[in-house]
Order: C-alpha cells, then sequence, then structure tokens
C-alpha cells in the first residue's frame, strides 16, 4: 500500500470520526454526566470494538449480517436491547451527582460496556464492511493483511480523538455537576442517550 492511500484513508477516517454521530455525543454525554474517567475509559472499550469488526470484515464474516436479514436482526436487537437495559440501569443507579466523587465503578466494567455496545451494532459491521477495501490494492496481494492495517490505523485515530472529547467535556461536566440543581438532571440526560441509541438501532434497516 502506498503512503499516499494510507494518508488518504487516515484523512477520511477523521473526517467520519469528528462527524457529529451517535458514539461521539454518548462519549461527550459520558464525559458530562460522569466524569473524565468513565468517558475515557467507555471510549476505549468502544474503539477496541473496531477490531472485532475490521476482522469480520477481513474475513468476510460481515457479508453475512448483508446477506442474512437473520443473522442481522438478531444482533441488532441484541443491542438495542442492551442499550435500553444501560438506561433503565441509569435512572436506577441514580448516580451521575456523584461527580463530585467520581464515578468508581471499575475500569474493567466501563470498558466491557463500551465494548459490547460497539460490536452488538451490525451497522458498525456493514460500515467497515463497505468502507475499508475502498482503500485496498488488490494487485499488492494479502488483502485481510491490507484490511487488518487500515482497520488498526482507525482504531488508534478514534482512540485519540474519542479520549479527547471525554477529557474535555468531563472539565465542562466538573464545572456544571458541582451546581446540584444542575446535576440532578443529567441520570435522565443520560439514560436518554441509552434509550435514544436503542431505539434507532432497533429501527435501523440493512
Amino acid at each position: 500500500m502506498t503512503t499516499a492511500t494510507l494518508l488518504y484513508f487516515l484523512g477520511a477516517s477523521i473526517a467520519l470520526t469528528l462527524a457529529p454521530g451517535p458514539d461521539n455525543i454518548f462519549v461527550m454525554t459520558q464525559g458530562i454526566a460522569r466524569g473524565r474517567r468513565p468517558a475515557i475509559i467507555t471510549a476505549l472499550g468502544m474503539c477496541s470494538g473496531v477490531s472485532v469488526h475490521t476482522t469480520a470484515a477481513a474475513f468476510g464474516i460481515s457479508a453475512l449480517f448483508y446477506s442474512s436479514a437473520l443473522a442481522f436482526n438478531l444482533v441488532k436487537y441484541a443491542g438495542a436491547t442492551y442499550l435500553l437495559y444501560l438506561a433503565f440501569r441509569t435512572l436506577q443507579e441514580r448516580s451521575a451527582v456523584r461527580l463530585a466523587t467520581a464515578d468508581d465503578r471499575p475500569a474493567a466494567a466501563l470498558f466491557r460496556r463500551g465494548f459490547i455496545m460497539n460490536v452488538l451494532n451490525p451497522k458498525v459491521a456493514l460500515f467497515f464492511l463497505a468502507f475499508l477495501p475502498q482503500f485496498v490494492t488488490p494487485a499488492a496481494g494479502h488483502v485481510p493483511l491490507q484490511m487488518l492495517l487500515l482497520g488498526l490505523i482507525f482504531m488508534v485515530q478514534a482512540i485519540v480523538i474519542f479520549c479527547l472529547i471525554g477529557y474535555f467535556a468531563g472539565s465542562i461536566g466538573s464545572y456544571i455537576l458541582a451546581r446540584p440543581r444542575v446535576a440532578k438532571h443529567f441520570d435522565w440526560l443520560t439514560a436518554g442517550v441509552f434509550a435514544s441509541l436503542g431505539i434507532r438501532l432497533a429501527l435501523a434497516e440493512r
């Protein structure tokens, strides 16, 4: 693969990651409502899920979601159910107002939540199946390895951008949530984001 191709891919990846969408809105909401640490760790989990989708695309597994409505719907509804469950748990725990003492949930739990959210979204799998091959050079051979390399580049730049979003959103959250009258509304905001993502995923078409 040429350097020009890799740079073009990197530029396209950064543009897509920065474009307003469910993932960066979610990370921003987490940063504001929960603080820097939960937002960054959750973002790391979400970005790590890219490795699963990249591997699936490289070896043709993602094509199953494209060709099989049943496979697509099974994963789609599993992901939507998980997001709606997170919305319910957010309101049940009512923990956003505890930001002054930080969200002390284990890093593994935060990471796992982001990872599962990403992996259980079949639209992400289809995105990589459509996006990565556009930058592959078939004549160079080793097509799966080329796609894995592109997926790694995408994941690294997404980690940098999402962690920056989480960090600066956490700064905003520290300022806002120090005011209790404002803080009490952020559980509803976080639950609303989870629920809207879940409903959006449930209504998604192949």
